[in-house]
């Protein structure tokens, strides 16, 4: 392979690190009407009215948009493939708040300073509710946070408003109850993991306006335009095609764009208005109103044979949705068909959830996406499993993991058709020093040493359900455009895909010249989100130019007078007839497809997978604890990642250091506090603590090949699972260092002093 598994730069690098204008808020025009939301600072109430005559007077405010002036159809927000599984529960804006910070008022004016005065004259008169703040109690609590007759679901996942479900259900194979009654020996434990925020350097913005056919057009930061394009249409109750999404370059996402958070409010100014309209939210709004990863509390036993062969996995997991449902009927299915299957000599699983409303912000998707809870919770639960048994947690993992071959029960019946897990463990043993480290050592000066582990898998798209699309191009002098509806939101898909590209066609990647997407002119794709573009786009890429090259082969024989076509060879430059010795260049083609020529030298195909082959890792901590105060210092961190065949090194592991040092934080520091009235009480970078580089010691990172038969050259996804191990295995070398087990992330000195204390007065 020559532009396969190598480094290759981005193709947007210089323009990123020179500073060129390609972010949203760089191509805006100067003369947006600047929007701002007016917010409740209740959790739960409802709007009695709202006297905005004063602010109305303020010079330059353009218009002030209450409930009364938009439309009331519901809609959700969640970036997913129609019928969307999330309930439609949201309006633009509704007169029953459901958390602090649900918008109450839209201001539009024509500088900041006019809209921040008058949003200080606008007057609200409020019934306020008693709040429902703790999930634990929001199942079938008197209390609704959703009580409206108007609230539906385009597909069943067990959501019942009138009981504060957003959605439930349970799976279970096998017995059970004689799995768990025949093991020998049984753990088991509740692990709660509380939000973190995505924290993307570029907040949430967009900005809109009306072309000169009156159509509406977003600009949007956004990883799932053509999902935005359905939500605005749905939300201002306009034909979809009245509307044109156009995604620039992003400043992160990691999962908080694939909600549409802010895009219908600058759209219904533009439409009431008929004027520009831009939102940026700042920093406070992107930490207090945006999509956070879920709170969760997962229940988990695990029974297993004296010899170390697990019989049974139970997993139940309890959810805060928050105030709206957005994400959660899918996100919650993740924490056990992600976590589950890693382990694959059992008996008998069963894995049941539930989300629920309660009044605080609602959760969206987070990197992980739901696996991330359930593989803290289970692979701390399997780490206990092996102190239980008095095993190297290593041994017990080797004896129980699956391999490449094996059906897995939990993960949809789907067979590994590529599983490099077994190497994984081994490799990362090695890295960390575990035979020699495992499980701690006591330094001269009394701190403690200690080593954990902890393994991972994800998935490669949404099988039977996202799509990939591309349009290749050849054009004039022979260089291709490629056109994709993926979002590249930093990840470096658009290399990606172009390096695939040059692959199949024999070129370059710098003669592959790709674009933007546009929902007017880019092919059809899902989105960026559940680990599909490298994957399922890459795909969408293979095929394409397997049609592209048939089309130029019988446009080259027509040119070259060939009779056989199938005989003409191509070596990505030239096309030459091997009975005739006549050549044509990939230039000359190009050139003459522009006159006189009846065969489009233009390919789109799409591709859609039926199975989802899920990437592995094995990661693990080295880390110093000092007994006298808890304080936790992270040494080493060691990660072995199986995504089948790396296209772009550079990029591959750029991916998974960035993966794992937001697990790191998620892990160690990242910690949403509420106050006893349901606000946000870290609502900055002040408050919400963020891993810096002095907060992560070596992460040091392997790739272990496999070959994935339905990924482009073998490849598979890397993007979610890297944040999935440092929560387990800093857990677990935590225990290993003084004896308690942390069951509630971020794992604090204070709470580790603390169960310290607790454990030495027993």
């Amino acid at each position: 392979m020559r532009e396969i598994n190598r480094a290759v730069m981005k193709k947007d690098a210089l323009a990123l690190v020179t500073g060129k204008p390609v972010y949203t808020e760089d191509i805006a025009p100067s003369d947006c009407l600047v929007v701002k939301a007016l917010r409740s600072p209740h959790a739960h109430a409802i709007v009695r009215s709202v006297d905005k005559s004063m602010a109305l007077k303020v010079p330059g405010i353009e218009c002030i948009l209450t409930a009364e002036d938009v439309p009331q159809t519901r809609f959700a927000i969640a970036g997913q493939t129609y019928p969307e599984l999330s309930p439609y529960d949201h309006c633009i804006l509704d007169p029953h708040i459901r958390y602090v910070g649900d918008p109450v008022a839209l201001i539009a004016g024509a500088d900041e300073a006019s809209v921040c005065r008058a949003m200080k004259l606008v007057k609200v008169e409020y019934e306020v509710l008693e709040p429902l703040l703790d999930f634990r109690k929001a199942k079938d609590h008197t209390i609704l946070v959703h009580p409206e007759e108007d609230w539906k679901a385009l597909v069943d996942t067990g959501g019942d408003p009138k009981r504060n479900l957003v959605s439930a259900a349970q799976e279970d194979w096998g017995d059970l109850k004689a799995a768990m009654e025949s093991s020998e020996v049984v753990v088991e434990g509740v692990y709660h993991t509380k939000q973190a925020q995505q924290a993307m350097m570029e907040t949430f913005r967009a900005y809109s306006y009306l072309d000169e056919y009156g159509r509406l057009v977003l600009v949007s930061s956004t990883q799932v335009p053509f999902h935005v394009r359905r939500i605005v249409a749905t939300a201002l109750e306009i034909p979809k095609s009245q509307v044109r999404v156009l995604k620039p370059r992003i400043g992160g996402g990691f999962g908080a764009k694939q909600t549409a958070v802010m895009e219908v409010y600058p759209a219904i100014v533009t439409k009431m208005t008929g004027k520009r309209a831009m939102m940026i939210y700042t920093r406070e709004e992107s930490m207090t109103v945006s999509s956070p990863r879920h709170e969760a509390e997962i229940h988990v036993r695990v029974g297993a044979s004296r010899d170390g062969i697990i019989q049974a996995i139970s997993l139940d997991a309890l959810w805060n949705a928050g105030a709206y449902g957005d994400h959660s009927p899918t996100t919650v299915t993740l924490a056990g068909h992600k976590a589950i299957p890693l382990y694959n000599r059992y008996k008998a699983f069963h894995f049941g959830y539930e989300a629920v409303y309660t009044n605080t912000i609602a959760a969206g998707a987070y990197r992980g996406y739901g696996a991330t809870q359930g593989i803290f919770a289970l692979e701390s639960a399997v780490n206990e499993l092996a102190v239980k048994l008095g095993m190297d947690p290593t041994v017990l993992r080797a004896k129980n993991i699956v391999h490449e071959g094996e059906v897995m029960p939990a993960y949809f019946n789907e067979t590994a058709l590529s599983c490099g897990l077994d190497r994984c463990l081994s490799r990362v043993k090695e890295m960390i020093g575990w035979q020699e480290k495992y499980p701690c050592r006591v330094l001269e000066n009394g701190r403690i040493r200690a080593v954990g582990l902890g393994l991972a898998m994800q998935g490669s798209s949404i099988s039977n359900v996202d799509v990939g699309s591309v349009t290749l191009k050849v054009n004039d002098d022979g260089f291709y455009t490629l056109a994709i509806g993926a979002t590249d939101m930093g990840t470096g898909c658009d290399t990606i895909l172009a390096q695939i590209a040059a692959e199949c066609l024999g070129c370059s990647v710098d003669e592959i010249v790709t674009r933007g997407v546009d929902t007017d002119t880019s092919p059809y794709d899902s989105g960026s989100y559940a680990s599909s573009t490298t994957y399922l786009t890459g795909m969408a890429v293979v095929k394409t130019c397997e049609t592209l090259k048939k089309r130029m082969r019988e446009s080259a024989a027509l040119l070259l007078q060939a009779e056989n076509t199938a005989e003409l060879e191509f070596d990505g430059q030239e096309f030459r007839d091997p009975h005739t010795g006549r050549k044509l260049s990939r230039q000359e083609l190009g050139n003459a497809a522009m006159c006189n020529h009846a065969i489009a030298l233009e390919a789109t195909e799409a591709h859609s997978s039926p199975t989802s082959p899920p990437p592995f890792m094995a990661g693990a901590a080295e880390i110093e604890l000092d007994p006298e105060t808890g304080q936790i210092e992270l040494l080493d961190f060691a990660a072995v990642v199986d995504c089948g065949t790396v296209i772009n090194t550079a990029l591959a592991r750029v991916q998974t250091e960035g993966g794992i040092v937001q697990g790191i934080g998620m892990t160690l520091m990242e910690d949403v506090v509420y106050t006893p009235e349901g606000r946000i009480a870290n609502n900055s970078f002040m408050q919400y603590r963020l891993p810096s580089r002095l907060d992560i010691g070596d992460v040091r990172v392997e790739f272990q090949p496999s070959y994935e038969p339905n990924g482009p050259f073998g490849a598979k996804s890397i993007g979610e699972i890297v944040i999935n191990t440092p929560a387990p295995a800093i857990a677990d070398a935590v225990y290993h260092a003084c004896g308690v087990r942390i069951k509630e992330l971020p794992i604090t000195a204070e709470k580790v002093y603390c169960a310290m204390q607790q454990k030495n007065t027993k």
